[in-house]
Order: C-alpha cells, then sequence, then structure tokens
C-alpha cells in the first residue's frame, strides 16, 4: 500500500527541485521505482516548429547517458497528434486507438509496458510523461491511478523548464548580438558600417582622414559593396554634416534630362519649362552632393561638372548668369575610368579633378569576415521590414556555406539573399540551403582544403566528400536542429542508410 499524499509530495518535491529538467526527472526516477517497475523515464513535447516529437529528456536504470532526440511524424499522424485529447495516464496498446497505433513504431512500443502521462497546462497540451518497463503486462490499473496524483506537478515543471530553456536561448541570441555589435559595427549618425572594424578598416580610416576636409572623392568599387553607405559616412563625418546630402543616381536620369536635373533651369529655356527649377547641385547648397556611377555622365555634363569643381559655380540652363555654389562632391562609379579615358569616353581632365583622394572599397570576397556580421544585420533590419518581431536564429554551418559562396553581387546580393530566405522561411533556423545559386555548391566542393588537388568526378566520391564537409560543420550531430540531416535536407535515417552505402563511419556507429 502507498500514502497517496505521501507519495504526491515527494515527487512534487523532486521534480520541482530543479530547472534543469533532467537533474529533476533523474531525482523523480529514484523515488519512483520504489513503488512502480520502471527502466525508462523520458520526457517528449510536441515541437510545432518541426512537427515532430522531441524527447527532450531520458532517464534509463543502469544510468547510460541517452543524448536528445527529433522524432518525425507523417504529416496525417503530426495532425491527429494535435488533436489528440488524451487527458489522463494511460498504459499505452497499439489496439488502444489509431493514435497509438501510428505512434507504435517510433517509441518503441512493441515488446515494453509504457504508461502515457499526458501533460496539459490549462488548455495547452504540451507533450507527455513516458514510463517504460521492459517486461510486458507490468503495469495496471493500480500504477495509472497512483500516477493520476502527480500529473500535474509534472506538467508544470516541464513548463518552467521549457520557459527557462527560452530564456536561456534569448539570453545567448543578447549576448551574442551584443559582442557582435561591439566588435564589428561603426555607427555615424544612425547609420552602422558593419565591418568598420574589419573586413573595411582600412576604408573607414581612409574616411576619418578625408571626412573633416573639403576636397573631393571618389569611391572605386564593384557594384554591391556599399559605396554610398562609406560616402554618406564621410558626409557625416564632416563640418557639412547639419547640410543636405543630395544623392544623384547619374545612370538614371536620361540624357536628355541630365543638364536640367543636375544644374536646373531657367523659366521658358526649352518647351515645357513654364517655371524655373533648381538643379541638384543648388539643392546641395552648404552640404554634399554624391554623384554614384559617374561613369555614365555624358560628355556635355563632364564638361560642366568640370567647371564646377574648377570654379565651384554653376549656370542653369537657358541662364547667363554663374551661380556660386559652395557644395562637396563625393563621386562614385565601378567602371574603370582610366579605361575609359583611355577609349575617349570619359574626359582626362575630369578624371584627374576627381582622384584627388580615391578609396577603393574591396568586393565582399576579399573581405569574407565581415559576412557574418552583414548576414545577422540584414537578418534583424529585414525581420522588422517583414514585421517578423524575433529575428530567427542562423542554423549552425550556414554562415560558413555563405562565407563559401563568392557573391557576385557582392553586399547588395547578400541583403536581397537574406531577405528571400526569410519570406520563404516557415519556421525553425534560418539554413539558407535552397536560395543559394548553385555555384556556392561549386565553392564548398573547391575550397582551400582540396584547392591543391586531384577531384574526383565520380558521383560516389563527390557525395562522400559532400558529405564529411556537413558533418564536419555540425561536429558529427547528424539529427535534430543544425544537424547534417537537416542541412542536407534529408531524413535521418535516409542519410544514415547513405552513409553507410558509402562507408562513412558515424559516431553512433563508432560508438
Amino acid at each position: 500500500m502507498v500514502d497517496k499524499n505521501e507519495f504526491f509530495r515527494e515527487v512534487t518535491i523532486r521534480i520541482c527541485s530543479s530547472l534543469q529538467i533532467k537533474t529533476s526527472l533523474r531525482s523523480a526516477f529514484e523515488y519512483l521505482r520504489q513503488y512502480i517497475p520502471l527502466d525508462v523515464l523520458s520526457l517528449t513535447i510536441c515541437d510545432t516548429n518541426l512537427a515532430s516529437l522531441r524527447r527532450i529528456a531520458q532517464i534509463a536504470a543502469d544510468k547510460e547517458e541517452i543524448t536528445d532526440e527529433i522524432i518525425p511524424l507523417p504529416e496525417a499522424l503530426w495532425t491527429k497528434v494535435q488533436s489528440w485529447n488524451i487527458r489522463i495516464p494511460t498504459i499505452m496498446s497499439s489496439d488502444q486507438d489509431e493514435v497509438i497505433r501510428g505512434l507504435a513504431p517510433h517509441i518503441k512500443l512493441k515488446a515494453n509496458s509504457v504508461i502515457l502521462i499526458p501533460l496539459w497546462v490549462e488548455k495547452d497540451f504540451l507533450g507527455g510523461l513516458i514510463l517504460r518497463s521492459r517486461d510486458v503486462g507490468s503495469y495496471d490499473s493500480s500504477h495509472v491511478e497512483l500516477l493520476a496524483t502527480v500529473a500535474e506537478p509534472f506538467a508544470i515543471a516541464l513548463a518552467n523548464a521549457l520557459a527557462h530553456e527560452k530564456l536561456l536561448k534569448y539570453r545567448d541570441i543578447l549576448l551574442d548580438d551584443n559582442r557582435f555589435l561591439n566588435k564589428e559595427l561603426v555607427t555615424l549618425a544612425g547609420d552602422e558600417i558593419v565591418g568598420g572594424n574589419s573586413g573595411l578598416r582600412n576604408v573607414m580610416e581612409m574616411v576619418q582622414q578625408v571626412a573633416p576636409l573639403n576636397n573631393s572623392v571618389l569611391l572605386l568599387g564593384e557594384t554591391g559593396t556599399g559605396k554610398e553607405v562609406i560616402a554618406n559616412a564621410i558626409h557625416f563625418g564632416s563640418p557639412r554634416k547639419d547640410g543636405p546630402f543630395i544623392k544623384v543616381n547619374c545612370g538614371a536620369i536620361p540624357e536628355s534630362l541630365i543638364d536640367s536635373e543636375l544644374f536646373g533651369h531657367e523659366k521658358g529655356a526649352f518647351t515645357g519649362a513654364v517655371t524655373e527649377k533648381r538643379g541638384r547641385f543648388e539643392r546641395a547648397e552648404g552640404g554634399t552632393i554624391f554623384l554614384d556611377e559617374i561613369g555614365e555622365l555624358p560628355p556635355q555634363a563632364q564638361v560642366r561638372l568640370l567647371r564646377i569643381l574648377q570654379n565651384r559655380e554653376i549656370e542653369r540652363v537657358g541662364g547667363i548668369m554663374p551661380i556660386p555654389v559652395d557644395i562637396r562632391v563625393i563621386a562614385a562609379t565601378h567602371r574603370n575610368l582610366e579605361s575609359m579615358v583611355s577609349d575617349n569616353r570619359f574626359r582626362e581632365d575630369l578624371w584627374f579633378r576627381l582622384n584627388v583622394f580615391p578609396i577603393i572599397i574591396p568586393p565582399l570576397r576579399q573581405r569574407k569576415e565581415d559576412i557574418p556580421a552583414l548576414t545577422r544585420h540584414f537578418v534583424g533590419l529585414k525581420s522588422m521590414e517583414l514585421g517578423i518581431f524575433i529575428p530567427p536564429a542562423i542554423a549552425p554551418g550556414a554562415l560558413q556555406r555563405l562565407m563559401n559562396y563568392a557573391w557576385p553581387g557582392n553586399v547588395r546580393e547578400l541583403e536581397n539573399m537574406v531577405e528571400r530566405e526569410l519570406i520563404r522561411h516557415r519556421g525553425g533556423q534560418l539554413l539558407f540551403n535552397s536560395v543559394l545559386p548553385s555555384e556556392s555548391s561549386s565553392e564548398t566542393l573547391n575550397s582551400q582544403e582540396e584547392s591543391n588537388v586531384h577531384v574526383s568526378l565520380k558521383l560516389d566520391e563527390l557525395t562522400t566528400l559532400h558529405i564529411g564537409k556537413v558533418l564536419k560543420m555540425t561536429n558529427g550531430k547528424i539529427h535534430g536542429p543544425g544537424g547534417a540531416a537537416e542541412l542536407l535536407g534529408l531524413g535521418p535515417t535516409t542519410l544514415r542508410a547513405r552513409m553507410d552505402k558509402l562507408g562513412i563511419t558515424y559516431r553512433r556507429k563508432r560508438g
């Protein structure tokens, strides 16, 4: 005979003794074995993000360390589990109902005696506590009745443990973000320069040198490297920071309108000019004008720009009086202006005027150390724009795959790729394996490790190499979030079968 009050008190004290669920479960396991046949005690939750059962703790009589496990379910079975309304402890039998019949092969019901204690907090079904005996027929109604008295304490303990786990996860994310912000960001007037202390260190040193001055600056670099961001940093780091910052894309203005847009026009200067108009240079008075893609300027506009740089004055279209302007000119281009000068497509005297202080912005492939910081920055930024209140985490190994890609579109391509991944995101961690162009896989296969060796063209050997690299990234982890199976888009069982066929060993097999 068991005193139910004493039993309830002892189990409650033990299960609530620690926020570390494995510690408290071990304590409860030792007590329960005194009154109930028990070889294994496991705690399993319904993980809606993974559409799977997730075993978060398991204690065995032989004290063998048992790892956590994800138990994927077929979609139809998962739907039934979510709507399952089991409320009381139950001795599980495969002929009991269709849900248990479906779960039987996943929870190894055969040749065991199993009691399920469903854990509910108000209207939410959290999961279940499973008691297992390796002897068939070990449990009867007296065991079920006794365990029914402690179902509520177990549910409360599980809810507290899950809340604590989530809190620790958010704490780690905040600490990581804080370290990242302290190391990687330079803030100028509210604008962030990601990588200012790493890949863009030399660029930012030049920015700090030239920003307080008034001379022209030429920014050179491939498209998408962030020339506008650097121009913004120069302006807001200068005495002109309180003045206007006018941005002009020279390649986006039709050639017939470029004089009017840049320099303005007088009333009646041409058909349709019913009023006078101030151009972009006049609007930049007392501040900075940023001429992006200056290599696209037509010859006539190049002549006018040269005069502005020499005399600091403009003439409107149709005007006869020069208008003095107090501006700073920052130009940018992805073209090779020297070759354009040689081909007579760009004025040599204008080139010399602009090339007083050139700043070359390296492409993203030459500063790959900035990719993790840029990725986290864009995940946070784009999550806010898309209305995602809690930015999703990035899966282990995903950043390495991003760093292995060549990024021909530079930072702009990375930004667009992050936005595309967030739009396609359906829960869990960001993997980036479905949005990277196919070149990323070839970059991975031809990384520095294999750069000086011959790579076989046989499919099995390439598959073996790729699986081995993914296992290195996950430290041998196969199943679960961030595991090799998830990164490769395969089921854990399928991946293990393929590894066995290819002769790839893994930790469980070696053990």
